[in-house]
């Protein structure tokens, strides 16, 4: 395996706000520490996860947070410009 080679995927992250319930399982679980909540708010009254200031590269598209969701609030794809290296 040529180490110089290999590739990190990054994703992007897609927040459904008003489906979030503010569980805290995609902030507390994400790998990479993407996700903070926001400061506003759903119409539900819950803070839904935005991406941090700062880390809006960082996400590896693990998807977990896509598994993790009970509420299907969140999910990711991968970034175009990653998609496009294949």
């Amino acid at each position: 395996m040529d180490l110089s080679r290999a590739q990190v995927p990054h994703g992007l992250v897609h927040v459904i706000a008003e489906r979030c319930k503010q569980c805290d399982f995609c902030i507390s679980y994400c790998p990479v520490d993407v996700l903070e909540y926001s400061e506003d708010t759903n119409s539900k009254g819950h803070h839904f996860p935005v991406v941090a200031a700062g880390k809006e590269q960082a996400c590896v598209f693990c998807r977990f947070c896509d598994l993790i969701c009970p509420e299907l609030a969140i999910f990711t794809s991968e970034s175009q410009a990653d998609a496009s290296d294949g």
